[in-house]
This record gives C-alpha cells, structure tokens and sequence, in this order.
C-alpha cells in the first residue's frame, strides 16, 4: 500500500497531506473532516479535486493542518490534495491546472506600518 504526500499553503495555513488506497475517509488532526470543518461550503472546497476526478470513495486522506483561519485551511488543503493525486496519476494534472487547483494563491497580508492604524488606513486628517 503506497502512501503519497504533499503539501498546501494559502495565507498562514499550511496542510500535509497524506493520500492511501481507502474507502474516502479524510482525518484533519486526528479529528474527522464534518467535525473540523462544520461548514457544507469547506468540505465542498476540500473535496474538489476528488470530485473532479471522480475518485471521492477510492483514497483515504491523512492531514496535519495548522496555522491560518478556516478558510485558508481548506483552501491550503484542496492544494494540497490536488498535488498528491497528481503524483499519483500525473495525466490528471491538465484537469485540476485547468480548474485552477494547482495554483498555489500568493496573496499574503500587508504588515502593518508604524504610526498607522492598519497597513494602508492613515489616521483621519485634520487640517485645523
């Protein structure tokens, strides 16, 4: 039984994937994917690239996730899971570039500046 692994980032979450043969069981932290994440429209997004694949039942994933908010979690994760199954099967790879699952989002926050409120926002000004 070969185990593949990968790894996702997305903003501060970074996930390791690590993809079996199985029944399509995905544990995020020892925890199961519908208790980590609750919401219908993260598992929906950490499962894209098996459904696109059609292979939701045919791999069981192991994940260590950290860092991040949720969001970026699931997002890091469906990276993650995206290049596992490339290396797995690498013809799959033009279908997942094409839907945009094999970009990794480089977009990360703007440090805050000093003698700011926020990265960009300036205090208000007041010319008397």
């Amino acid at each position: 039984m070969e185990i593949t692994n990968a790894i996702g980032r997305r903003k501060a979450a970074v996930a390791r994937v690590f993809v079996r043969e199985g029944k399509g069981n995905i544990v995020i932290n020892k925890r199961g994917i519908d208790s980590y994440f609750p919401s219908g429209i993260l598992q929906y997004i950490v499962k894209q690239p098996l459904a696109k694949l059609d292979v939701v039942e045919k791999y069981d994933i192991q994940v260590n996730l950290n860092g991040g908010g949720f969001k970026g979690q699931a997002e890091a994760l469906r990276l993650a899971i995206a290049r596992a199954l490339v290396k797995i099967n690498p013809e799959d790879k033009p279908a997942l570039k094409s839907e945009g699952f094999m970009t990794r989002d480089p977009r990360e926050v703007e440090r805050k500046k000093p003698g700011r409120p926020k990265a960009r926002k300036r205090f208000q000004f007041s010319k008397r």
